[in-house]
């Protein structure tokens, strides 16, 4: 599983069938720290996620094994939307509370 902050979304009007129905999401991938690493990928939604929520996806085969992307030629899904997260006993993140920059 990985970090990422949903940044944007993609449209597409033609597309293999069996992807018909699935929104799919621009994400730009954090480090623990919720800092920027400057990757972003496009995965499947498979939890309702939305532009500017932090999110936990996975990718590769695993992307497969969600209800909403099983037997369908994905590469990455957002499995999670995350409410907070420690280190260390630190909190480093709190939904509703930090939803800004991703700087900490």
């Amino acid at each position: 599983m990985n970090l990422a902050k949903v940044v944007g979304t993609v449209v597409s009007s033609q597309k293999e069938d069996s992807l018909t129905g699935l929104k799919f999401l621009v994400l730009e991938l954090v480090d623990e720290r919720r800092k920027a690493t400057g990757a972003s990928v496009v995965a499947a939604d498979a939890v309702g996620a939305g532009v500017g929520e932090l999110v936990l996806y996975a990718a590769g085969s695993s992307a497969r094994q969600t209800r909403v992307t099983d037997k369908r030629p994905v590469d990455a899904v957002v499995m999670a939307i995350v409410d907070s997260w420690e280190i260390d006993g630190k909190e480093i993140y709190r939904k509703g509370r930090d939803d800004g920059e991703l700087s900490p």
